[in-house]
């Protein structure tokens, strides 16, 4: 009975887990009807709530506002958007360091979360994986003095919280292994192994 119960459990975990969060996020973008009249909303139209549909809408949105700030006219709109929330004292700084993350880690170009690391923490005589998420520079690279990379190691099981620390190169292992499989080892806590390039024969 035991071994049955547990192999029960192995298998409705990952499944209630996954509609769990499946559900969250769609109960979350099912939030942007909000965004249209009340004439408008599935309610209204078809007199009864229509779930997921909040996806398509946030989705449509995305790619509408895509496809406007990829032309010329949509960038001096963005241009002047943002000059105006510029000059709005607390807007600006939360708009500015949001986008400065955005951009840093959304661009093609940016080197954010696209190597995975290994580094000694919490202690010298442990390792912990990291994402590199750029280099120090200016004066924090003036005072460190010796080559550091910044890096954020993420918490188990919940990677969406972590540490940001800067260490010196000579101190960094970098893996060749992904993000994803790097994240799918860090939140099953060393459960799910890191693919090899020499698989045991």
């Amino acid at each position: 009975m035991k071994r049955y119960f547990l192999t029960g459990i192995v298998v409705l975990i990952p499944l209630v887990i996954t509609v769990w969060v499946l559900r969250l996020i769609v109960e979350t973008l099912d939030q942007t009807l909000f965004l249209l009249p009340a004439s408008l909303r599935p309610e209204a139209l078809f007199g009864m709530h229509i779930p997921g549909l909040g996806v398509l809408v946030a989705l449509l949105i995305v790619m509408a506002t895509g496809i406007v700030a990829a032309n010329l006219l949509g960038r001096r709109l963005l241009k002047l958007g943002e000059d105006l929330v510029g000059r709005i004292p607390v807007v600006n700084s939360i708009y500015t360091g949001v986008k400065q993350v955005s951009d840093t880690l959304f661009s093609g170009s940016g080197q954010a979360f696209r190597k995975v690391l290994l580094i000694r923490y919490p202690h010298g005589n442990s390792w912990a994986m990291a994402f590199q998420t750029g280099m120090p520079s200016g004066e924090v690279a003036d005072k460190l003095g010796a080559p550091h990379v910044s890096v954020y190691i993420p918490t188990t099981p919940n990677p969406t919280s972590g540490f940001f620390l800067m260490v010196p190169c000579s101190d960094v292992i970098e893996l060749d292994i992904s993000v994803e499989d790097a994240l799918k080892h860090i939140i099953s806590m060393g459960v799910v192994a890191t693919p090899s390039d020499n698989p045991p024969s």
